[in-house]
C-alpha cells in the first residue's frame, strides 16, 4: 500500500510537471539569485519596528495550507523558516492558478511586502514567485520526523532536508576541520598533499583495498595512511607538514569503523612524542573552548574535560585494569596461556607476545579508559615505525590518547634507523607470509629516504570522524560521515 500510495504521488506530481510545461514554464529554470535569507528579513522587520518593506526569498517548501483564495505556505532555506502567502486578488486568477500547483519539496524564489499576520507571525505577501525546481518525490511524511536510520543514512539529502539538527552537526565537523587546519597553520605547519593510490600501502598495519591501473598494467592499493610519504618530506626538508587525508581499510563496519575515514597526520621535524602530547593537550583544550566555550563537554552520560588528560604507562593500566602483571609473562607460551585462561582461544601462530598481549589490553583495559586519558610507552613488537625508549628496547616512544573507551589518537617518536627500520619491515614481512592480512609491506624506497637522513622527528595521527563523536554527541561513526558506505540494498 505505501509503494502504491507513493507511485500514486509521484504520478500526481509528474503531471503537475507536465502542466508547467504545457504552460511554457520552465519548471528547472537556469537561475535564480534571492537578495535575503529567512533570519535575515524576520531580524530586519523587527529591528525596524514591524515596518513593511520589499524583499524575496528562495527555498524548499515544507509546509501548505490552501485556504481557497488564500494559501499559505512555509518556505526553509539554509538558515531558517518563513511563511509566505498568496492571495488570488494579488496574484491575479492565472498565476493563483500556477501556486495551487506547487506540492510540499518544490523549491520556490518569492518576492513581495514583509508584515505580520493577526497571529504575529512574520510573513511574505507574494506578489510575483517562480517555480526553481519540482520535486517528484516530495519529503518524507511528517517531513520533521524521519528517524528511520537506514533511510537517513542511505538518502542523506532527505537527512539534511528534515532534520535540523543533523545539518547543524555537520557544521560542527566542519568548524572542527577548520580549526585544526588554522591551528596547525599558526605554529608553521604545511598543509601537503600526498598520493592516494600507492604502490605499496604502508604506514598502518591494515588489509588494503586493491586496484587495477590499466595503462601501467599494475596494481595499485588505496592508502591506509599517508605516514611514509609524510615523512619523506620531513627528509626533504620540510620540518613540519601535516595533512588532513582519506584513508581506505578493508576491514569490518561498525559504529567506530567505516572503511573510509579522514585522519589528521602531522610531522615535525627535531621533536619527539612528548612534543606530540603537548600539541595534542593544547589541541583539544583550545578545540574544545572553540566549538563548545568550555574544555567541559556532555557525552552520552559523561561530563568529558579535554582540558585534563591522565597519563599512564602502557603496562601501568594492564596492571590497574587488567590485573595483568607483565613482568611474569616472560615468553610466547606464557603470553598464550593468560590469554587461553582470558578466553582467547584463537591466538595465530604469527602472534608474538606483545601482540598476544595486546589483545588483553584491547578487551579488558580499554573499556576503562572513560575520562580523557593518554597511554604512553608501548610495546616495540606492535609499532613497527617507531623508535626505541633509549633505555629499554622492548618499548618505544609512543603514546594513544582515549576517550569513552575509543582510541583517537596514536602518536610517537618516528624512527629513522634504516638498520632498525629494515628489520622490522622484515619482521612484519614474515608476518605476512605468516598469515597476518593486516602486516605491514617492505617498502625500499622508503628505506633509501631514510638512509639519505631523517632528523629526530615527532609525529601524530588523530582520527576526525571519531573526534567529532564527541562534539555532537553520536555513539555512531556513521553520524559524522555525510555519506558512509553501507551494504548496497539487494
Amino acid at each position: 500500500m505505501e509503494e502504491k500510495n507513493l507511485s500514486d504521488e509521484r504520478q500526481s506530481r509528474l503531471n503537475k510537471l507536465n502542466l508547467w510545461k504545457e504552460k511554457k514554464i520552465n519548471p528547472y529554470p537556469n537561475l535564480y539569485k534571492p537578495s535575503s535569507y529567512s533570519i535575515d528579513i524576520k531580524e530586519k522587520f523587527e529591528k525596524e519596528g514591524d515596518k513593511e518593506f520589499p524583499t524575496d526569498i528562495a527555498g524548499r517548501i515544507i509546509l501548505l495550507r490552501d485556504f481557497g483564495k488564500a494559501i499559505f505556505a512555509t518556505i526553509k532555506d539554509s538558515k531558517g523558516t518563513i511563511q509566505i502567502y498568496a492571495r488570488k486578488d494579488i496574484l491575479g486568477d492565472e498565476k493563483f492558478e500556477d501556486f495551487k500547483l506547487l506540492d510540499i519539496g518544490d523549491i520556490i524564489g518569492a518576492r513581495g511586502d514583509v508584515f505580520r499576520t493577526h497571529k504575529g507571525e512574520i510573513t511574505i505577501l507574494v506578489k510575483e514567485f517562480k517555480l526553481l525546481a519540482k520535486s517528484l518525490l516530495g519529503l518524507p511524511e511528517k517531513w520533521h520526523g524521519l528517524t528511520d536510520v537506514e533511510t537517513r543514512y542511505r538518502q542523506r539529502y532527505l537527512d539534511l532536508i528534515v532534520n535540523d539538527k543533523v545539518k547543524e552537526d555537520f557544521k560542527t565537523r566542519f568548524k572542527i576541520i577548520a580549526y585544526i587546519r588554522n591551528f596547525l597553520n599558526n605554529k608553521g605547519f604545511l598543509e601537503v598533499e600526498t598520493p592516494m593510490m600507492q604502490t605499496i600501502p604502508g604506514g598502518a598495519t591494515a588489509k588494503p583495498f586493491i586496484t587495477h591501473h590499466n595503462a601501467l598494467d599494475i596494481d595499485l592499493y588505496l592508502r591506509i595512511a599517508p605516514e611514509l610519504f609524510l615523512k619523506r618530506l620531513i627528509v626533504g626538508g620540510f620540518e613540519k607538514v601535516y595533512e588532513l587525508n582519506r584513508n581506505f581499510r578493508n576491514e569490518g563496519i561498525d559504529t567506530r569503523h567505516n572503511p573510509e575515514f579522514t585522519m589528521l597526520e602531522l610531522y615535525q621535524a627535531y621533536a619527539d612524542y612528548n612534543d606530540m602530547i603537548a600539541i595534542f593537550e593544547e589541541l583539544m583544550q583550545n578545540l574544545s573552548l572553540e566549538i563548545k566555550g568550555d574544555t567541559k563537554l556532555e557525552y552520552q552520560d559523561k561530563i568529558l574535560d579535554f582540558g585534563k588528560w591522565e597519563k599512564i604507562k602502557y603496562v601501568d593500566a594492564l596492571k590497574k585494569y587488567a590485573n595483568i602483571d607483565v613482568t611474569n609473562i616472560k615468553t610466547i607460551d606464557q603470553a598464550r596461556e593468560i590469554a587461553s585462561l582470558k578466553g582467547f582461544s584463537d591466538v595465530k601462530d604469527f602472534e608474538g607476545k606483545w601482540s598476544i598481549i595486546n589483545r588483553l589490553f584491547e578487551e579488558y583495559v580499554e573499556p576503562h579508559l572513560m575520562e580523557p586519558t593518554i597511554i604512553y610507552e608501548y610495546p616495540a613488537e606492535i609499532s613497527p615505525l617507531a623508535k626505541y625508549k633509549e633505555e629499554d628496547y622492548e618499548f618505544v616512544e609512543r603514546f594513544e590518547a582515549y576517550v569513552y573507551g575509543r582510541e583517537i589518537a596514536n602518536a610517537f617518536s618516528e624512527l629513522n634507523d634504516p638498520i632498525v627500520q629494515a628489520e622490522r619491515f622484515f619482521e612484519q614481512a614474515k608476518k605476512k607470509a605468516e598469515g597476518d592480512e593486516e602486516a605491514m609491506y617492505v617498502d625500499e624506497d622508503y628505506l633509501k629516504a631514510l638512509e639519505v637522513g631523517m632528523p629526530p622527528t615527532g609525529g601524530m595521527g588523530i582520527g576526525i570522524d571519531r573526534l567529532v563523536m564527541f562534539f555532537i554527541n553520536t555513539n555512531s561513526i556513521r553520524d559524522t560521515i555525510l555519506f558512509p558506505t553501507l551494504k548496497t540494498r539487494d
